[in-house]
Order: C-alpha cells, then structure tokens, then sequence
C-alpha cells in the first residue's frame, strides 16, 4: 500500500488483469504469421474477440507483433501509464477514447487519464460574456473563470466515465484530492497553480478497486483553494494525446512514440545526443558515475568521444528513465562485435524503485551479448555479479560479460579491458571465470561514491579544540589515512600539546579571524579544510575573513569550510549546503560550493527518523519528538544541565518549545520533502538531559494519511536506507548504550496503534538513537569533509555493526 509499483503487484493485477490475456495474444501471433485461424477448445466471449480484433488492425508487421508480446506476455511486472487527454478528444472522439482505454485495461495495462476541458470551456465563458485572457499562453483564471471551470471539468469527467462503464469497463470520477498545488503567479495568472505534491491514495484505491482513475486537471492549495492547472500536469506522464484512435499504438508500437511502460517509469532509448537532455544526463553523471565525478574526464569530453566513436563507423545508444533517475550507453566499434557497456548510472531513487532492473532488462533487449567493467570498490558489485554470466578479476576492476559463450571470444575480451594478454586456456582443475545465475534484486545503495587515488596529505585547520567535539574529530583526523591536522586552534589551551594526537607534534595555538585569513590567502597551500567547531553566533567572523581572503582564488583552489554550529544552517543564499549525506548526498557531490553546514545532533537524528515517511504524513497534524541527549550535548560550560551530581537519578527537561534544533528540523526537511515555502513542515521538539554522558535518544510519533502495518513501516525503512554505512534498520527497539562512542545512527523499534483507534490509529512510532558527539557531529563533519575533498565519503570512519541489546 506505500509505493504504486508494489501495490499494483500486490492488488491490481488480481482485479484489472484478464484471465485469458495469453491466449488472445497468442492468437492475435498465429493468426498474423500464418494466416490461420486459431481456435479455442472453448471459444472466445465478445470481449475477447473485440480485443483480437483491434489488435490485428492496428498492427503494420510482425515486428509489431511482438513488441506487443514482449510487454503483454509476462506478468513480471505490472504496467500502468498516465495519460494526459485534451478536451478536444472528449468532445470530438468520445468513443473511440473510451474504447482505446478500454482495450489498454483489457491487455493487462492501467491507463490513470488526467483530462483537460479547453474548448468546452471556452464555449461556456463566451456563453456567459466572459473574455478569455491569456498570459505568456497561460488562460488567466480569475473567480468567475474557475467557477465555471469546476463546472465544465466535472461533467467532461462525467462523460468519459459514463462513456468507459457502457463498454463495462469500470471508471471512477475523480474531480479532487489528487494534486496539491501552490500558485503559479498569483499576481499574474490568479488561481492557476503548479503542482507541489500528488496525494496518491486516491488513485490507488480507484485501481485496488478495479476502477481506472479519472482526474480533472484542477489542483488544490494546502488551505483548499483550488486551482487551475492547464499545462502543469505531472511531467511523468507517459504519453499526451490529441487523437484517440490511435493511444495504443503510440504506446507500444514501433511505428508509434514505442513507449515501454514499466513500474509506471517511461524508459526510452537513443542513438544521438542530440535526441536526449544532455544537462539532465550530465547532472546524473556528475552524481553517480566515477570518472566524471571524480574529475578525471568531464561529460564534454564524453559527449567528444560519442562524437568520434560515430565518424569512425562505431555506434552508441543510450537508455535512461524520462526524469533521468538512471542512465546507461552502450557502445560498439563495428557491427557484429560484442557491445561494451560503457556507462551505467543509477540514483538512490532508481536503485529503489528497481528502475535500474528495468533499464537492464531494455539493454540486454537490444544487446544479446555484453561486456562491461566495473572497479572492485564499487558499492554495486554484487548487482553486476547477479546479472553476469561470468567475470574476471583484473586489477582494481572487475570484467563482466553476458551473452558470450565462446571462451576464445571470452579472453579477448578481457585482454582488451585489461591491455595485456589473458590466459588462452582454463588452467588445469581450476574454472577459468566466476559464475552467478542472474536473479531479480539489488544491493547496495546505487551511489558510486569516487575517492582520490593520491596519497599527499590533506590538511585540517581546527578552530575550537577545548570542547568535546573538538576532541573526537581529533581522534578521527589522526586515525585518517589522508587527513592531518595543520592548525588546532584553542583560546584557553594555546601553547598546550594537542593531546591524542600523534602523527605530528603538534601545540595548540589562538588564532584570530584575521589570521585564519591570511591563512586561506595562500588556497589550499597551507590548509584544504577548515572545520569550525564554535558555539552558536561565534563563526561569522571567521567565516567573512575566509571569504574576503578567497576572492580572487577559483573554487578548486579554495580551502573548504565545514561549520558546526547553526550558524549556516538557514542559510538561504545558496551558498551553503546542508550537510546531512544520507539525505542531500547528491547536492553535496554536484553542487560543491565547498561551505557545509553540519546538522545539528538532534536534527540529525530526527530527520533520519521522519525523512522515510514523509510524503505519507498527514498535514494536519505535527509530527512530534521526544529528545533526551547525554549532558556532553550541553557542552563543557558549568551548568546544572551537565553537571552529574545534580543529574544523577534525574531527567531535566528544557526548552520545550522554539528549540533551535525543532526550527532546523522543520527547515530542513521541507526542502527535503518539496514542501511549499508558505506551509513549510513544522515539528514538535521536546529536549532532555539524562545522566549519562554521550548519547541520544529520539521517540518520534509521525501522523500519518492512512493507517499502515507494522511491516509496510519496516519496509519502507529498510528500502530507504539500503546500503547506507553510518544508518541502521532494526525492528527491535535501538538503545543509548549500545551505540554510544560508535558512528552510525540506528533507526527502529517501530510501532503503529491499533487501527480501532480511528484518526489516532493512522501514526506510526519510529525510535532512533546516536551518539551526539560523533554522527551528530565530528563524524558527520569527516563524512563531509571526505565528500567534498573528492575523497571515500567513509574513508577513516571506523565502520561496524550495531549491537542490539534489545531484540
């Protein structure tokens, strides 16, 4: 019930997929290749018959046949489209629109229509003596055009439904609800709006109901204003049509658009640059693929090699998903030989919505035999083993194939990847590859994280050693295998030994704004990062006397800042980046102005608990979260609230409301979740301090749309979290002691209410503990340091499993 793909796998196809699919598709394939008729041993209902007759009609060539089989024969996955229909259709090719949908329900695919109602509108305001208006192309909707509008849309919808049940297809009107919008121009256009977000339940409960989804293209605004969406409508539409005769045939066939329709993601493929959005493409490269995030070869000279590849005779294709969550070329040098899969790219968002397993699955379509290389330390690698027929070790690389039998064919092909001859013949009693039969699944986080392969030394400036922070992000620099400590600045400590510290004698000093300065004069000469480790409304100074010495320096050669406190975590110039990896990793790799805003320790831990779920949270209601931290959160200046005398045997509750961690929570994650900036997501924060000293504890009460299972919940946590090495998913209930002084956070001990308990019963209980000291905050800090120096994101962050006293 959480995600489209699964809940069409789980209900939909029970109701909405025909019985005797396979035998008409089989018949409409034998009755074209050998014109015979084919005859069942029971005969066929009208239906049936109806459905092999629009299929013959409408197909050119056997060709065309099966490409039809090819999406209809299997029931791996089950298939939807939304289709965007003009109001001309409805009014002009009614019928023939209803029997389009209704052919595409009856071989097994969902249509969900958005539709629009332009000329019958038009018709009614010139009917009311009112004049259309129009901006930049945009119909200006003012009151009286909407109220007219609400009534135009619903009885359009009322007419493609009427038109769908007559042919007994079942179709639900759906005028609301699905689409929250914020305005478009307010001041310009009036009530015509943009879509924000999609509340999907609607939807599904129309197809888990066995009904195809019919929606208006009106939208709402969070407090109930609806809004015009005219030419808004969700870009992840798979086709829009203006005529109806020939939907089906636009979606499938090779004549039409040859749309392939999977898990509801529209996947294509292309043989020119030219034919794709090459920034879009660039952007995901930039992301996921190591050479070019890395720097070593850039998406230009890329596009160059494309280029000659083509003049010299060779030949490229590219595959990807329409919002480019996953990419993949495929080249070749002459005809008949192997093709070489050149690049393959998937986003966190692929890899969890397995849209990357369909991309391959369209490759491997095309390209029978394969090869490809991928380095040992990628994070995916045990994907490619599961879809290769063999792989060889070569270097730090590992090559693949699929498709290629022939064990001469074999080792040239290694040869070729590795510049060196390869073995000519098995050795004896040894099997000259490694072999893993091809399985549906995936490990691994689909990040391909790219690391420096020098070895000179990076160096840390340090500025605010005394407290506890301070402290562990000098364990870890010293435990770092690229980083070492330049500069460890401490007003109170200056002249001291820096203690635990042994790469290196090393004092510390007091350095001034000023200093620090002129310091990062000099680029990364002297200093490549600076990590500020200061309370709140310190770190301004040396922040703008880093930035006025930098000025004439290019970005590269600038030393990155990574601030600790909260000073940047609002920032709104564009600036800085939050810097929270499991959840703005790509900003953090692609964006790169080198200044990071650590989150806070709370902050971390809360959006790590709340981020899964929050596109099923009810807007109504605020989620809420109950804090209790260590009293090394309230740092090393005496007070009451870390004083251990005074909190032995005691809980100190403090600052209950307006926290700065409760306002940064909020922040954060609305531009996580794409809220609208005028109804941003707000949270309840409750902070304690308990006697122990490092450690926190979040209990987090999410409301939520609907009410869910405790293994939809699980789940759901599971998938967005996969393959990530500092977040822990567990069903038992996370405790302090277990993960104090280590660096992951670990998120779990979930519960949802009895469902008896009506509005109440719809929120789920989510718990998450980590250490304040280390992922809130000096592991954090190295995680971003890392990412931004080019380096490992893990690298020097001691990684391990989480112990569980608590099952």
């Amino acid at each position: 019930m959480i995600r489209a793909s699964r809940l069409l796998k789980q209900g939909a196809g029970a109701i909405a997929r025909p019985r005797a699919i396979g035998p008409v598709l089989s018949a409409a394939h034998k009755t074209y290749s050998g014109h015979r008729a084919y005859s069942y041993q029971q005969g066929p209902d009208t239906s049936e018959k109806e459905t092999i007759v629009k299929l013959l009609y409408n197909i050119g060539s056997k060709k065309e046949v099966e490409q039809y089989l090819r999406h209809f024969s299997s029931v791996e996955s089950q298939k939807f489209a939304v289709i965007k229909v003009g109001g001309a259709v409805i009014s002009d090719d009614l019928a023939t629109l209803a029997s389009a949908l209704t052919f595409l329900n009856r071989v097994g695919l969902y249509p969900i229509v958005v539709h629009g109602a332009g000329p019958q509108l038009n018709k009614r305001l010139e009917a009311a003596n009112i004049e259309a208006r129009y901006e930049d192309g945009i119909r200006i909707t003012d009151g009286p055009t909407l109220a007219i509008a609400r009534e135009v849309f619903a009885s359009e919808n009322r007419k493609l439904v009427e038109a769908l049940e007559r042919l007994g297809t079942r179709a639900r009107p759906i005028t609301g609800g699905v689409f929250v919008a914020d305005y478009l121009n307010k001041d310009k256009y009036d009530r015509v709006g943009r879509i924000v977000r999609v509340n999907r339940e609607v939807v599904e409960s129309s197809i888990l109901a066995g009904c195809l989804p019919i929606l208006t293209s009106l939208a709402e605004t969070p407090d109930g204003q609806i809004l015009n969406l005219l030419d808004t409508l969700p870009r992840s539409s798979s086709v829009a049509i203006i005529s109806a005769e020939h939907l089906h045939k636009e979606l499938f066939t090779h004549s039409g658009a040859g749309t392939l329709i999977m898990r509801g993601h529209r996947l294509f493929s292309a043989r020119d640059l030219a034919n794709i959005d090459a920034d879009r493409l660039r952007a995901l490269l930039m992301e996921c693929d190591p050479t070019i995030s890395s720097g070593a070869t850039t998406a230009a000279s890329y596009w160059q090699q494309l280029a000659e590849l083509k003049k010299q005779g060779g030949e490229y294709w590219i595959y990807g998903d329409e919002p480019y969550q996953v990419a993949a070329v495929v080249t070749r040098q002459k005809e008949g030989q192997v093709a070489v899969l050149d690049k393959f790219a998937a986003s966190r968002a692929a890899v969890l919505g397995n849209i990357n397993d369909n991309a391959w699955k369209l490759i491997v379509r095309d390209h029978p035999r394969l090869v490809w290389s991928v380095p040992r330390a990628d994070d995916n690698l045990s994907w490619h083993f599961e879809r290769a027929d063999g792989s060889w070790a070569v270097g730090d690389n590992i090559v693949f194939w699929y498709g290629v039998e022939d064990w001469k064919q074999v080792s040239d092909l290694i040869a070729s990847k590795s510049g060196s001859a390869a073995p000519k013949q098995h050795p004896p009693g040894v099997r000259a590859y490694s072999t893993m039969a091809r399985r549906n699944g995936f490990a691994g986080n689909g990040q391909r994280r790219s690391y420096s392969s020098s070895s000179t030394p990076l160096r840390v400036g340090l500025i605010g050693a005394r407290g506890y922070t301070g402290r562990e992000l000098i364990k870890l620099i010293n435990g770092h295998p690229r980083l070492e400590l330049a500069y460890v600045s401490s007003r109170e400590l200056a002249g001291q030994p820096v203690a635990g510290y042994t790469k290196a004698p090393l004092d510390h000093v007091n350095l001034s704004a000023q200093e620090v300065g002129s310091i990062a004069r000099e680029g990364r000469s002297l200093v490549d990062a600076w990590v500020l480790a200061l309370p709140n409304n310190v770190a301004a100074p040396f922040v703008k006397a880093i930035d006025s010495a930098v000025g004439s320096i290019s970005r590269e050669e600038q030393p990155i800042v990574v601030d600790l406190s909260a000073d940047y975590r609002f920032d709104a110039t564009g600036e800085w980046v939050y810097g929270l990896p499991e959840l703005h990793r790509s900003t953090l790799v692609t964006k790169n102005t080198g200044r990071i805003a650590n989150p806070g320790c709370y902050a971390t831990g809360a959006q790590l608990g709340i981020a899964p779920l929050l596109r099923y949270l009810d807007a109504d209601r605020l989620p809420s979260v109950f804090g209790v931290s260590g009293y090394s959160g309230a740092g090393t200046k005496a007070s009451q609230k870390n004083d251990p005398m005074f909190l032995k045997d005691n809980l100190i509750a403090y600052a209950p409301v307006n926290h700065i961690h409760e306002r940064e929570i909020g922040h954060s994650l609305t531009r996580t979740g794409g809220f609208p900036s005028g109804n941003p997501l707000q949270v309840q924060f409750s902070p304690h301090v308990a006697p122990f000293f490092q450690g926190i504890h979040l209990t987090i009460h999410l409301p939520l749309r609907m009410s869910v299972s405790l293994s939809d919940i699980a789940e759901v946590y599971r998938e967005f979290y996969q393959g990530e090495k500092l977040v822990h998913v567990t069903e038992g209930t996370p405790v302090v002691r277990d993960n104090a002084g280590k660096h992951y956070a670990v998120v779990g001990g979930f519960a949802v209410p009895p469902h008896t308990e009506g509005l109440a019963g719809r929120r789920a209980v989510v718990n998450v503990t980590l250490d304040n000291l280390l992922k809130g905050a000096a592991t954090q800090a190295v995680q971003n340091m890392n990412i931004a120096l080019g380096l490992d994101e893990y690298l020097g962050i001691p990684l391990e499993e989480p112990a569980m006293s608590l099952k």
